[in-house]
This record gives structure tokens, C-alpha cells and sequence, in this order.
């Protein structure tokens, strides 16, 4: 994750309450998938229909503060304890594998046989956000988080979205070798199961260096955050097709992924902090 999250502490034993945003509703239209997926993606056991991200349609990230979105907007992700926005494709943040600071307390003492731990049974820290990292080094410790998160997915359903996405895939590259990209993978499966029986889609967050593993992970789209700053948006188009969701940060990098991609991906320029639109600070464009 390269972008700071919201500061929305949240409420852990639940999932979102249960608002009601129409599904498929948005301006352009989602694509809705019959196999339940995108291609190859392995979609849900059983079948039936998912709605992805409408392609190239104007992209919202709210994650610092819902706020009514500009006009042309047509997708939105925002955080899960916020309300969907109504008639647009809303796309559900959950952090699945770090612990955000708000959490830490609720986790050590209902959890903290989930929390990875160094040599000196300390918990791992992700020293850029200040989050401890979920441990997903076993079966047994994989199904208990995705019961966790699992609840948080349908949370995300009963109020009205239309997909999630997981945060902090990549967590077994700061985990000092505790983790591997197997153990996530697995991890984002169990994610994915839950989202795909909910009736969500579900979204790989970042981690060009693990497209490969789409199949194994059964997500649907990508949300890439600086995927034209790194050089690694042709990574995700070529694995996802049209359905990549660009944010860029810094305006030569939007600038460039307009250039390059503009005519058939949804880009939005953001500013670091996604702060709410009136907020000092506030920058948004699309293209």
C-alpha cells in the first residue's frame, strides 16, 4: 500500500451496518460477469453473476472521507465504515492483513495468536503505517483471520456495495521472513471466497510481482495505486484486461497514465492524503 488509509477508527466485532445503495446501478453500467468473475479468475463456487467496475468509468478514492462524488464519477471506493453512495459502483477498503492502530488493543486481546511475531515473540511491524501484521503463516491461523474479515465482507455487502477490496497483500515482503507470497495468496483465496459469496467482486490492491498468482487468488479487477509512477501498469492490463483501476499521486504520473491509458482506463489523480473534497489539501482530477 503506498497511500495513507483512513483515520476512521473501526468497530471490529462487526461489519458495516445495513444501508441499502441499488446494485448495478451505475451510470455507465457495470459488466457483469455470467461465470461470476473476470476471465481466468476462478470466480465463485456455484456460479452466478458478479458486476465488475464499469470500464474506463470515472473513478473516485474516498478512503480519507466519503463526500458527495464529482460529477462524471461513476465509481467510488471508500472506506467500510462508510455508506456506498447512492447509484454509483461502490467498491468496499478492508485492510486484511495489517492491523491499523485503532485495531491494536482489540486484537491483542481477543486475537494475538493472530498477529505475527519476530524471533523475540514481538509483534512485526509495518514501520510506515505503524500496523502490526496479521500472521498467515498457517492454515488453522488463514481460516481464522478470513472468519475475522469474512464478517467484514458481508458486512460490506449488507450495506450495499459492490465489491471490496483487500489491503496490504504484499505483507509477506516486510514480514523480516516469516511470511511468504504463498501464505498470502491463500490468505486473499479465502478473501475472495467470501467476497464471491457474498456476491461481490473482489479486487488485487497493488503487488505487480504477484499477478501471476491471479487463478490461485481469485480476484476479479485490480486497484493499483501509482501503477504508472513504478512502470507496472501493462503488469495488470495484461493479466486484467480492461478491468484496472489506476490512482495516481503525483500529476507527471497521472499525466503520463492519462496519455498512455486515458481512452480506456479509469485514472483519477488524488492527493496523497485523500482528504475529503473541501478539505485544505483536497486534489482531484480525471481522465
Amino acid at each position: 500500500m503506498r497511500a495513507p488509509r483512513s483515520a476512521v477508527v473501526l468497530v471490529l466485532a462487526l461489519g458495516c451496518g445495513g444501508g441499502a445503495a441499488g446494485r448495478d446501478a451505475a451510470t455507465d453500467g457495470p459488466l457483469v460477469t455470467d461465470d461470476g468473475g473476470a476471465p481466468d479468475s476462478g470466480g465463485p463456487d456455484g456460479g452466478g453473476a458478479l458486476a465488475l467496475p464499469p470500464p474506463n468509468g470515472g473513478l473516485d478514492y474516498q478512503l480519507g472521507g466519503a463526500y458527495p462524488p464529482p460529477a462524471g464519477v461513476t465509481i467510488v471506493s471508500r472506506d467500510r465504515e462508510a455508506a456506498p453512495a447512492a447509484g454509483l459502483y461502490n467498491i468496499c477498503y478492508v485492510n486484511g492483513f495489517q492491523i491499523q492502530p485503532g485495531e491494536a488493543s482489540w486484537w491483542l486481546a481477543n486475537h494475538g495468536d493472530l498477529i505475527l511475531r519476530d524471533a523475540g515473540g514481538q509483534p512485526v511491524i509495518d514501520p510506515d503505517w505503524n500496523e502490526m501484521l496479521i500472521d498467515t503463516s498457517t492454515a488453522a491461523k488463514r481460516t481464522a483471520v478470513a472468519a475475522i474479515v469474512g464478517e467484514w465482507i458481508r458486512g460490506c455487502d449488507q450495506a450495499g456495495f459492490d465489491a471490496v477490496e483487500i489491503d496490504n497483500l504484499d505483507t509477506f515482503s516486510r514480514s523480516v521472513g516469516r511470511l511468504t507470497e504463498a501464505h498470502n495468496v491463500a490468505q486473499m483465496r479465502l478473501f475472495a471466497d467470501a467476497s464471491h459469496a457474498a456476491g461481490m467482486a473482489i479486487a488485487q490492491k497493488n503487488s505487480a510481482e504477484i499477478v501471476g498468482r491471479k487463478a490461485d487468488m481469485g480476484t476479479d479487477f485490480v486497484v493499483s495505486e501509482e501503477c504508472n509512477r513504478y512502470g507496472e501498469c501493462d503488469v495488470y492490463v495484461g493479466a486484467y484486461g480492461d478491468h484496472v483501476l489506476m490512482i495516481e499521486y503525483r500529476t507527471p504520473d497521472y499525466d503520463a497514465g492519462c496519455a498512455a491509458y486515458g481512452s480506456r482506463f479509469s485514472i483519477v489523480r488524488r492527493d496523497l492524503n485523500l482528504v475529503p473534497q473541501g478539505a485544505a489539501g483536497y486534489v482531484f482530477a480525471g481522465c
